[in-house]
Formats: structure tokens, sequence, C-alpha cells
């Protein structure tokens, strides 16, 4: 579907501030965004390293691009009253579950604080109508479950990552109860929405302990990939699918705020939970040589064994659905790797978009 269609063109000619535009998911989703015609401005530590995606694909010509930390609150403020936008998403976050056993402070503060900053800096902002907060599956009180989490089970987290998460997720109610009220929308005239994907994978993503990160890594040194945990379960999606699910959100927000206010799940079907060691084996396949080694270690951090999203609110009030099955997320992912030395990154990265949204079945929602 061309992309002046997707999204009803809500995008087109509107202000989106992107905090951890940087990252891997906030350097697909600005891409995605000037596709659809949005000026992106962009807030965000620097990129971890010279191969992420946001340093391949030129990002920070294309974008403004505003090098702060979303713990310090007047730089944020200045940045919204500056460029005025009229969407924010917020990705900026410490990412990691096994970095945050090595500096939970750092990822208390940067995960929480950083929430309680943008929902300041939005609620002062006379500009901004529509704000979309990324937290993670990881936000409930994991019981290991075989059914999928709904948006309305129980927040928690063991580990300091998932308790960030699980907090921001509070942090969030209590300011949309507080100031957001959608039932008050016409005296405030803003709209906040919480979102939870799962385990996402897709091409410039080298952050340490990730599995993609480390089959490529391993891979490109033709050496075995070291699998920390094979038989642990995941829900797998292409990172534009949890993207595409962020942008329906934000565009229906504007829509009907009362309605659409709160908390969503974007997650694969139940087909593409799958085990880690699966995921491996795929990954070589399509790539084309190498092998694996289990490597599970009793001593290392506490990791969840079980964890999926039920998506249903998703699919019956927005009308989205995965558009990708495991094999599909795979292939889309290992050729970006395997192609990214080779290639206009930008470009690249605009074709597998306009590829994947031909795949999609919400259409112009």
């Amino acid at each position: 579907m061309a992309n002046d269609k997707l999204f009803n063109g809500y995008f087109k000619g509107k202000k989106v501030l992107v905090t951890g535009h940087t990252g891997f998911k906030g350097s697909w989703l600005s891409i995605w965004l000037l596709q659809l015609g949005a000026e992106v401005i962009g807030y965000a530590l620097g990129p971890n390293t010279p191969k992420d995606n946001f340093v391949l694909s030129g990002l920070s010509q294309k974008i403004t691009d505003i090098r702060a930390d979303v713990r310090d609150y007047g730089t944020l403020e200045k940045v919204l009253m500056k460029h005025k936008p009229d969407i924010i998403f917020h990705l900026a976050a410490q990412a990691l579950v096994r970095t945050s056993y090595k500096l939970p402070a750092e990822t208390f503060d940067t995960n929480i604080m950083g929430s309680v900053n943008i929902l300041e800096a939005f609620r002062n902002s006379p500009d901004a109508k529509s704000l979309v907060i990324i937290t993670s599956d990881k936000c409930y009180e994991n019981q290991e479950w075989v059914w999928g989490y709904r948006e309305s089970d129980r927040i928690g987290g063991r580990d300091p990552y998932s308790a960030s998460k699980g907090a921001a997720e509070i942090v969030s109610s209590s300011y949309i109860r507080s100031f957001f009220n959608p039932e008050n929308y016409s005296k405030h005239g803003k709209a906040v929405a919480t979102v939870r994907a799962g385990n996402v994978l897709g091409g410039g993503d080298w952050a340490r302990d990730r599995i993609m990160a480390d089959c490529i890594n391993a891979l490109e040194s033709r050496k075995p990939v070291k699998v920390r945990n094979p038989k642990y379960m995941r829900p797998w999606q292409h990172v534009l699918e949890p993207l595409s699910g962020y942008m329906l959100a934000a565009a229906r927000l504007h829509d009907n705020p009362q309605r659409f206010s709160g908390a969503w799940n974007f997650g694969p079907h139940h087909s593409s939970i799958v085990e880690v060691g699966r995921i491996a084996d795929l990954v070589i396949e399509y790539y084309g040589k190498g092998s694996w080694e289990d490597v599970s270690n009793s001593d290392n951090p506490h990791e969840a064994n079980l964890l999926s999203l039920d998506i249903s609110k998703a699919m019956q009030e927005l009308k989205w659905q995965p558009a990708l099955d495991i094999r599909d997320t795979i292939k889309f992912t290992v050729d970006w790797y395997r192609q990214y030395r080779n290639v206009d990154v930008y470009s690249f990265c605009k074709n597998q978009i306009e590829e994947f949204t031909g795949k999609a079945r919400w259409g112009n929602q």
C-alpha cells in the first residue's frame, strides 16, 4: 500500500518528536515517519556503535538530531517549546535486562524518571496533543503462564529492567487519570497511550546480549553462535510490526482519545512464539552458513522462561494484526545483516518498509 494512504495520511505534515531516535527501534520509526511525510525531531544520546541502523542510514542528516538525556528535564522542556511537536513517541530507555543487573540505579533513573520528565514536558507543552510511551512486555508481573498477558493484568517485574518498565506504566496511568483523563479531553486536549511489545528483531540492532546481534557477530567472525537459554520461549516479531501498532495507536488517539487512551499490546501470532534455539536455527539457515552451541549457565542473572502477550484488544479495537510469520521475520532481519555493507542502508530500510506494508492487513486504518 502506498505510504500516503497509510494511517489515513495522519502523519503527513506533522511535527513528531521521537526520543531514543538513535536506537534500534527509534531509527526505524524515524525512517518510516519520514516516508509518511512527517517532520522528525530526534532527542537521544548518541548511538552505541558505528554499525547501528541510525548511523548507517545517515539519519542525522535527514532529521533534526538533538543529543540530550531524557533525565535532563530543562533541556527536554526547551526542545518542546522550541520545536512545537504535535506528536511524541517516547522510546528513550535503558533497554537490556542483563545491563539492568549491572546498572540498576541508572536503569531506574532513565526508565522511570525519564518517563516522568516526558509526561511533565508534554503536560506543559501548549502544542503537543498526543503522546505514545513505549514500555515492554516485561512490564507484567510474570507468572510464566502459557496464555498471553492482557492489558488489564497485574504490572510488576522481578529484574530491575522489568520493574522499571512496570513502574513507567504506573506513572503513565497516574498522569492519564490525574491530568489527561479522556473524559475531560475537551478541557485539556491531550491524549496518552502506553504500548507494550515482545522480543523485537530487525536490521541494525547490535546491542549486547541480544540473540540477533549475538548470531550475526559470531557468523561474521566464523565462530559458533553462543546461545545462553535455547529452550526459553519468546514472542518474536520484526521491528516494523510493533512500530505499525504504535503509529496506528497515535493516529487513533487523535481521532478518538476517549476510546484509545491507555495501554496496548502488540505481539506476534501464537505460531511466532518459539524457542531461542529455533531462532538461531533460522538465522543460520537464511544466512547460509554457521552453527550454534548451548552455553547456558545456572549462575546467569534470572530471565523469564516464558512470556507472551494477548493482542486481542489491538486486533479488535485498532483493527491491527501482525503481517509477518516467523520465517518472514527472520528473512527480513537477516537480509539487512547480509547486505548492510554493500547497499545504501536508508534506501534498503525504505524498501523493507514498503515490502512490509504490502503484506500488512490493517490497511489504511
